[in-house]
């Protein structure tokens, strides 16, 4: 794997959101074609992704106050293979969602999320991941999960390996074509 230190070219313009470029990506953390999702936003900010997430009551734990862990864990999830995606198509000189071909779809090969202090329910966090190795295959990420006044309430850590355009079609990945809940 190679770790990152080289500049990534400059690109015309893309979404602002990494999400509304995945076009048909129904992924309950990321997809914005999923209206029961959590339709997380990611955008570049220099050489980081970010990710800021207003939890709702219905995404609590046991105790009513604190974020639900699964719920982070999809977040810092999502956030960080969609960095992967992103960072793929930078690196081709393009950005997600341009219409070319072959797509650059990317999936979770690991996740592992280190539950630091419970995440208040009552604020808004920010999950900053940054791609810290990558090959042809797969990209390593490093995520942390901050409330907002400031706490860091997890660490995570992503490997999102690059799978084929059938992770995209149309038909769905299994060829049924049938969308779950439509």
């Amino acid at each position: 794997m190679t770790t990152l230190n080289a500049s990534l070219p400059t690109l015309p313009a893309a979404p602002e959101y990494v999400q509304d470029g995945l076009f048909g990506n129904s992924c309950f953390g990321c997809g914005a074609w999923n209206q029961h999702g959590l339709n997380i936003k990611s955008v570049w900010e220099d050489e980081i992704s970010i990710c800021r997430f207003v939890p709702k009551s219905h995404h609590a734990a046991m105790p009513h106050d604190i974020v639900n862990g699964g719920i982070i864990a999809a977040v810092i999830d999502c956030h960080s293979v969609c960095t992967a995606i992103a960072d793929a198509y930078r690196r081709a000189g393009r950005y997600a969602g341009d219409g070319e071909r072959p797509l650059l779809w990317y999936a979770t090969a690991s996740l592992h999320v280190n539950y630091l202090k419970p995440t208040p329910l009552s604020m808004p966090f920010t999950v900053r991941s940054r791609v810290t190795e990558f090959d042809r295959r797969r990209t390593t990420l490093t995520a942390e999960l901050r409330s907002d006044d400031g706490t860091l309430t997890c660490t995570g850590e992503v490997v999102a390996a690059q799978v084929s355009d059938r992770w995209a079609r149309e038909a769905g990945y299994c060829g049924n074509g049938q969308i779950p809940g439509r």
